[in-house]
């Protein structure tokens, strides 16, 4: 018995070991291509180890494209986003989870079948919208939407808002907090690890994003890093070394926020799928 469960977590921890590498070889080929000088890239055999370390490919990829501006754009766009997403995906789901009204069951329902629908669906439909407002060429697009709540997101908070018990709204309620208090003093700050998921969530989306720019942006000053690393690569498409610097500088930001908050993440998404 103590053989087979040997033999059994020996095999998981090889299966996961060689993922894990499998995974991560892209990103240390990117790391050791950002180190590395114009001769020596493609060498046969690979070299893994950059002789000499080239550390000034860094301030080369800031200095060729326009990467603060760039990088304050998308901050900004990001933070919003995350702002939006967070309050009205967890006020929707306070409504769907713990109060009572006509038709609660069925508009969640409903609700959810809107994520069946792919975004090539309605993205014309978007653009023509936007356009008729006069958006097009502004962040409002990108930000405005978020502001509106998202089906996974409330679903998520929802799912989260289930966990606590009702007797916790009973008792405020006897000591006469709104359901708007109730929602913003007690269930947001026990929501804590499902609000750092869907900010986590909100983040890498947000961040990385590079259709929705390239849609509704047109003036160079209001790219965000996505669209610059594109022009970055029609410019300077043979710099791959500057190339993946710039790349690991915008990934940056991301691996850093996953780390932080890892605990957070790894706990919300754990409560957020415990009950239906």
């Amino acid at each position: 018995m103590k053989t087979a469960r040997l033999l059994h977590h020996t095999f998981v921890y090889a299966l996961l070991l060689a993922g894990s590498v499998m995974f991560l070889m892209p990103l240390a080929w990117m790391v050791s291509t950002s180190l590395k000088g114009d001769v020596g890239m493609f060498s046969i055999p690979p070299q893994w180890i950059p002789d000499p370390v080239h550390w000034d490919n860094f301030s080369k990829a800031v200095q060729s494209f326009p990467f603060l501006r760039y990088t304050f754009n998308t901050v900004l766009i990001t933070a919003l986003t995350m702002l939006g997403t967070m309050l009205s995906s967890a006020f929707c789901a306070y409504a769907f989870a713990k109060l009572r009204w006509p038709g609660r069951d069925f508009w969640f329902i409903v609700m959810l079948s809107t994520m069946m629908l792919p975004p090539q669906a309605t993205m014309i439909p978007l653009f023509i919208f936007y356009k008729e407002l006069g958006w097009i060429d502004s962040y409002l697009p990108l930000v405005v939407p978020s502001f509106f709540g998202s089906a996974l997101y409330i679903f998520l908070m929802r799912q989260f808002f289930m966990t606590i018990p009702k007797e916790l709204n009973e008792a405020a309620k006897l000591d006469g907090a709104s359901e708007f208090r109730i929602w913003w003093q007690l269930y947001m700050p026990l929501s804590k690890p499902a609000l750092a998921t869907l900010g986590i969530f909100t983040f890498m989306f947000t961040w990385n994003d590079f259709l929705g720019p390239l849609i509704y942006l047109n003036d160079p000053d209001s790219f965000t890093l996505a669209l610059g690393l594109r022009s970055f690569q029609q410019q300077f498409g043979t710099r791959w070394n500057v190339m993946m610097a710039a790349s690991l500088l915008v990934m940056l930001p991301t691996i850093v926020l996953f780390f932080s908050f890892q605990r957070y993440f790894i706990e919300g998404v754990t409560l957020t799928g415990v009950k239906g």
